[in-house]
């Protein structure tokens, strides 16, 4: 399995969320450091809209994420840009 598919059925089991998109974008840093071509999935964006995160602030959010992907940060996925929201609340994408 795919390291995006498992964060997107960690995120769908912990959030249960109305709309979910991870996306790799390590080909997008290429370059960015000696001997990185961009292959693999080290670079992930999440776009995430779940009733799991109303109440909560945009810190508290990135946090739950991040908790929950800390073994996959741990075992070397590099970065995630994340974008969280609750139903209702405008988004960019």
């Amino acid at each position: 399995m795919s390291l995006r598919r498992h964060i997107e059925d960690k995120l769908t089991e912990a959030f249960h969320p109305e709309r979910l998109m991870v996306i790799n974008e390590s080909h997008q840093h290429a370059g960015h450091q000696p001997g990185f071509d961009g292959g693999g999935e080290t670079h992930m964006r999440i776009r995430i809209v779940a009733s799991a995160f109303a109440g909560m602030s945009r810190v508290a959010r990135h946090r739950a994420i991040n908790d929950l992907l800390k073994p996959e940060l741990d075992a070397g996925l590099h970065a995630l840009a994340v974008e969280p929201a609750a139903p209702g609340e405008p988004t960019r994408w």
